[in-house]
């Protein structure tokens, strides 16, 4: 289990702003400990325990780029055609079976090893065969067309450092070095409630007060993108009690205790007084829309007052996956050790009007247009609420509006956040 001190995410002001709590996490979260050995068709996701050093340079020998004649560059006129004798045929796998003389060349194969003495390849198309001859161009410059021995990675660097999110190119190279398997971190435990007396489970008969829980689902979805364990605890009433139980449980075994709704002020709202009584709640308002009442704290445990993370989030969807990509994910990156993965907004057009307060950053849902001048713009969704799902399913990612911007109009330049970055 995660061991967080109680004051780890310290903060005294009345509204965070979302920039200082990713600062808050990435210096005072501690990752979990532990780490196991994963085959690579299991490491796709995991984090990086230790640093991947190249036992041997990739490519291993120098060899062909292309289909081709591979010869001796001097052998070649700068000034006109030049005639060479075919003396041999390397392909993949195989190696040509004598050195180059001056005036040949080897008829050569996409990946098969240079014939010793070759140091350039002229690809077969710019090439004409006359008998046991082929005739080149002039002009191809020394070393075109071959890869060289370690070009990609030099045998005894790091070739991919510790704490790297593995992707399946990652996967890849660690294939291309010859591992069948790379030590990760422990995948971080996350314990999941919806809370709520008017949240039924999907499939169950809804009374006319009810909803179905979409946002259980939701957060396990993006949770388990990130490469944690989700514990799905299912729904918890409106009950402080049963809510100080159930998180004290949860935190016994997760690194994370997660939750979404009863965070805000009313009467209703018991999350954060169930916290106050098995923890510390440390923040409870962020500077941002959707999405402002977070509670983020620490669940005391036995040692030292140590205990695992907690995150409650709004209970409206949109806001609860607004501040999930902005607030737990960094803590998740953080819990398994991985190293920081920048949001990067990427400049588009808006096309549209928007007013919003001074001090606090506002995320709008908008749809991407390629327009007749070539030009990217920003089309925001007609219904902007915080319990429109289709405001996610059918928009291509959210338009970021730092806390100094109190106007947006046609044609005005707006960071864009595509979804796959947010949830990749």
């Amino acid at each position: 289990m995660a061991q967080l001190s109680d004051d780890c995410f310290a903060f005294n002001g009345p509204l965070l702003p979302i920039g200082d709590a990713e600062r808050l996490i990435a210096e005072r979260v501690v990752p979990v400990s532990g780490c196991e050995m994963a085959p690579l068709r299991e490491a796709a996701g995991r984090v990086l325990a230790e640093d991947i050093v190249a036992p041997l340079d990739l490519p291993p020998f120098d060899n062909s780029a292309v289909d081709g004649y591979a010869v001796r560059a001097e052998d070649v006129s700068a000034e006109g055609e030049s005639r060479l004798k075919v003396v041999d045929r390397a392909t993949a796998g195989h190696v040509a079976r004598q050195s180059l003389r001056p005036g040949e060349a080897v008829r050569i194969f996409t990946g098969a090893v240079m014939p010793t003495g070759a140091d350039t390849v002229f690809m077969q198309e710019d090439c004409r065969v006359e008998a046991a001859m082929v005739v080149v161009p002039a002009g191809l410059k020394a070393g075109a067309n071959t890869r060289l021995a370690g070009e990609d990675v030099r045998a005894g660097a790091v070739a991919i450092p510790a704490g790297r999110r593995l992707a399946p190119s990652h996967v890849a190279l660690a294939a291309a070095l010859g591992l069948s398997a790379v030590k990760v971190s422990r995948r971080v435990r996350v314990a999941l409630f919806s809370t709520g007396d008017e949240i039924v489970e999907p499939g169950a008969n809804l009374p006319r007060a009810a909803l179905y829980d979409a946002n259980r689902y939701l957060l396990a979805g993006l949770i388990e993108r990130l490469g944690a364990e989700v514990t799905d605890l299912g729904i918890l009433r409106d009950d402080r009690e049963i809510l100080s139980r159930a998180i004290a449980a949860a935190a016994i075994d997760h690194d994370l205790v997660l939750t979404s709704g009863g965070v805000s002020t009313g009467e209703a709202d018991h999350v954060r007084a169930a916290l106050d009584s098995i923890g510390r709640i440390v923040f409870w308002r962020l500077a941002i829309k959707p999405g402002r009442p977070v509670a983020m704290g620490v669940i005391r445990g036995s040692n030292r007052g140590e205990g695992a993370a907690f995150v409650g989030l709004p209970g409206n969807p949109v806001a609860a996956f607004v501040t999930f990509v902005r607030v737990v994910r960094p803590l998740l990156l953080r819990l398994s050790g991985a190293l920081p993965e920048s949001l990067i907004a990427l400049p588009a057009r808006a096309a549209f009007s928007y007013r919003k307060r001074k001090g606090r950053r506002e995320y709008v849902r908008v749809k991407l247009s390629v327009t007749a001048d070539g030009a990217i713009d920003a089309v925001k969704y007609a219904q902007d609420g915080a319990g429109v799902l289709t405001s996610l399913t059918e928009t291509d990612g959210l338009a970021e509006l730092d806390e100094d911007v109190t106007r947006v109009e046609p044609g005005s330049m707006v960071g864009f956040l595509p979804y796959a970055c947010l949830i990749g």
